[in-house]
């Protein structure tokens, strides 16, 4: 038995249980936030918005290590958020936004591509 052949049967995969409990325990953690209203934005359904679901989407895609999607839904979530909650976006923060997004995204491919080499190395 080769080196190889003995860690084909050794995969390391993420179990669908695993993305299932992280969900509940975010969306726990988002009623726990809006019933409480602890950001002060008023009632449950001002916390249950369109934008805030590309942002909890987002953080459950970068928990389950899907760097890209996950980071581009949190940006544009995030991007909505403040430009609906807060009346506008300011000058510098429309200046240094998207390029830093831009930036972020680069890095999660190089992250991504060091998973998928750790990935492959084991197989």
């Amino acid at each position: 038995m080769t080196h190889k052949d003995k860690y084909l049967g050794i995969r390391k995969e993420h179990h669908p249980g695993v993305s299932i409990g992280l969900f509940f325990i975010l969306l726990g953690v988002a009623l726990l936030v809006a019933t409480n209203d602890m950001l002060h934005l008023g009632s449950v359904k001002d916390y249950f918005t369109w934008e805030t679901a590309m942002v909890f989407i987002g953080v459950l895609l970068l928990l389950n290590l899907h760097f890209t999607g996950g980071l581009l839904l949190v940006a544009g979530g995030a991007w909505f958020l403040m430009d609906h909650y807060y009346g506008g976006i300011p000058d510098v923060m429309k200046t240094f936004y998207w390029p830093g997004v831009i930036v972020l995204l680069g890095l999660s491919f190089i992250i991504s591509s060091f998973f998928k080499r750790n990935r492959q190395k084991i197989n």
